[in-house]
């Protein structure tokens, strides 16, 4: 499933391009911009399966890596601090990996 089928294309770029630079992404703000704060649960899971890449029911380090280029391929690698700021803002109970339940929770927040 693409992204585009889920959100807006023309949000998906303005948010990209918003945190082109290094070290600047906002997982708050960026969620936002894309408009994934507005969908629904539903739809905020279909976007946590287009970014688990290795459908193992959960996004976990390496993965979140690379989440920007699951909205849309020219979308840049976070930097580790991203990842890792990421993964601590998201992982509530602590396993190193974020489940569905979090990721709903950290896009509603």
């Amino acid at each position: 499933m693409a992204m585009s089928s889920i959100l807006n294309n023309d949000d998906i770029k303005k948010a990209l391009d918003a945190f082109a630079v290094a070290d600047s992404f906002d997982h708050k703000k960026f969620f936002e911009m894309v408009g994934l704060k507005s969908k629904s649960p539903d739809e905020v899971k279909k976007v946590f399966t287009v970014l688990d890449a290795d459908n193992s029911g959960f996004i976990e380090e390496e993965e979140l890596k690379f989440v920007l280029k699951g909205f849309a391929k020219e979308g840049r690698d976070l930097t580790d601090k991203e990842t890792k700021a990421f993964l601590q803002a998201a992982d509530k109970d602590g396993d190193g990996k974020i489940g569905v339940d979090e990721f709903t929770s950290l896009v509603k927040e």
